[in-house]
């Protein structure tokens, strides 16, 4: 049922924008720093890269709406430390569909909010011994579902940057977690993603 849901709105999203008078594209490009709320391990420790492509327009004068689809690299990385041998790598990979709207604060600036349906390309997990065996390896969700926020702000013309928090809402694992209620549950991702936009051009 939910996934019916947010095809739907995905379908009517990209129906507004293709029958509205003018929406702007262009491509993005981004770094993603990564954890996984649920696990043992903390920090936004696990690098990756973000990159797709946008589509936005107006709904009004300081209004947006925007659709994006990019590929998204996330996970866990533990690194050995003197305090704590253990080595430890997920590396999880996305095509993640945002869809959010956006509030101008100013002419250059604006906040943005919405969700972010993901489906699973691949997932790999590695320890100190290198990767871990198929049948030790969490099983993952296919989909995912993360809420975001942030705000992007104008760099020169046809180029801004975007910064945002995507926290999923569903659990991609459903192997107990044990760091709080919240989790105990299941893993869930948990992603901050610096980006810039490009702007290819206007219709």
């Amino acid at each position: 049922m939910t996934k019916k849901l947010l095809f739907l709105i995905l379908f009517f999203f990209v129906a507004n924008i293709a029958f509205s008078q003018r929406f702007d594209g262009g491509a993005l490009l981004g770094l993603n720093a990564s954890q996984v709320e649920g696990d043992s391990f903390g920090g936004y420790k696990k690098p990756g890269l973000a990159a797709g492509f946008y589509v936005e327009t107006d709904l009004a004068p300081a209004v947006f709406a925007a659709f994006e689809i990019k590929y998204s690299q996330k996970g866990v990385r533990k690194n050995y430390t003197e305090k704590d041998p253990t080595q430890y790598l997920m590396r999880l990979n996305y095509i993640d569909l945002p869809i959010y709207a956006g509030f101008r604060t100013n002419e250059w600036g604006a906040l943005i909010a919405g969700i972010q349906p993901g489906y699973l390309l691949s997932a790999n997990e590695f320890n100190a011994y290198g990767e871990v065996p198929p049948e030790d390896q969490n099983e993952f969700n296919k989909f995912d579902l993360q809420v975001l926020a942030g705000f992007q702000f104008d760099i020169i013309d046809r180029l801004k940057a975007d910064l945002r928090l995507a926290f999923s809402v569903i659990h991609i694992s459903d192997n107990p977690g044990d760091t709080n209620y919240y989790t105990k549950d299941g893993l869930f991702n948990n992603v901050i993603t610096l980006g810039v936009y490009y702007q290819i051009g206007t219709l």
